[in-house]
């Protein structure tokens, strides 16, 4: 599959100078780009991080537009964002995580975005909350959206779950998302879940691998003097070599060899449901013997003990570690309901 099949967006994390967003729009004019993307106004956790320049970057992305033949896209968080961009013409908006995550902030932003005929990104929450995110797809829809785009970004890690990505890939959401809305269109921010620019890349290719439809990809013409991020944005000579690398999946023509591996793994799933239907059935007895005995529920120490066991079987069997333990956590997780129905 072609470039052309695939949604790209790159450009500067923040617009921090009309040089600055000119320069790297001049770049990316030769890359294939469907919006060129730069952040207004910046929603930054602390008070004394670069803000972002506010309204007057305006006139410097439509210069962009108007010099380069690029179509224009910023973040909107207030009405008077959705306003002042919609009034100067910009081809898209997004809608950040921090946003996504408040659905009052939403639906206000859905009441200025009505009428709108421009294509409106929407990115999910910090948290693995995909009923916000997918929440906030069909506030926009019933205002009468039609050129939506979901943007997977990553969540914020767990302090219990540690990564070497600024934010958690969480594949699980944006498959999700496709199961629930199979017509939308979801595009990988690699950038965000990287942190670091030398991570991007791999981070691309697993959404293509995954076979998701685009990436939003953070470029600036002189990283080292960003303003905000600098850690994680492309030159823009980078982000045409990522494009180009970039291994473009498509259908296989394999597929009878892929039924037969399909209906192996069905066969190997009944059977698990059948050893997990087994385990709770155990659980269960458990509670009733700890319930006439007045035992607690919950042994630590019982827990920890299986756990580690596990876990080395992982490491002999070369399986994820990490994996294994979400595993077991979820398994312990229904012991411990099955248990409680008891009382």
């Amino acid at each position: 599959m072609s470039q052309t099949n695939y949604i790209f967006i790159a450009g500067p994390c923040a617009a921090e100078s009309e040089q600055q967003v000119l320069a790297t729009a001049q770049a990316l004019q030769s890359c294939r780009i469907d919006f060129f993307r730069a952040g207004l106004w910046k929603p930054r956790t602390s008070p004394h991080s670069f803000q972002g320049v506010g309204e007057k970057g305006i006139k410097w992305l439509i210069k962009a537009k108007e010099q380069y033949g690029l179509k224009i896209c910023t973040e909107v968080a207030t009405p008077e964002h959705v306003m002042q961009c919609r009034n100067a013409g910009f081809d898209a908006l997004w809608i950040g995580a921090r946003t996504v995550s408040d659905p009052f902030a939403v639906q206000t932003l859905c009441e200025y975005l009505m009428g709108y005929d421009g294509t409106v990104l929407v990115k999910n929450p910090i948290s693995d909350d995909i009923d916000l995110w997918q929440g906030a797809i069909q506030r926009l829809q019933m205002v009468g959206i039609k050129k939506i785009i979901a943007v997977h970004r990553g969540v914020k890690p767990s302090a219990y779950h540690p990564t070497e990505f600024r934010n958690n890939p969480t594949w699980a959401m944006p498959i999700e998302l496709r199961r629930r809305l199979p017509d939308m269109p979801i595009i990988t921010d690699p950038s965000h879940i990287a942190g670091k620019a030398d991570l991007v890349q791999s981070v691309a290719q697993q959404a293509m691998s995954l076979g998701l439809d685009g990436l939003m990809v953070e470029v600036h013409c002189d990283p080292l003097h960003a303003k905000s991020d600098s850690a994680q944005q492309l030159t823009p000579a980078l982000f045409a070599d990522l494009l180009q690398n970039l291994n473009y999946r498509h259908q296989s023509q394999h597929e009878q060899e892929l039924l037969q591996l399909r209906e192996q793994i069905d066969n190997i799933d009944n059977q698990l449901w059948q050893l997990i239907a087994q385990r709770l059935d155990v659980s269960e007895q458990i509670g009733k013997i700890k319930q006439e005995h007045d035992m607690p529920i919950f042994q630590p120490a019982r827990y920890e003990h299986i756990l580690q066991q596990r876990i080395t079987w992982a490491k002999q069997h070369n399986i994820d570690q990490q994996t294994v333990k979400d595993i077991m956590q979820i398994l312990h997780d229904a012991s411990i309901q099955k248990q409680l129905q008891k009382i």
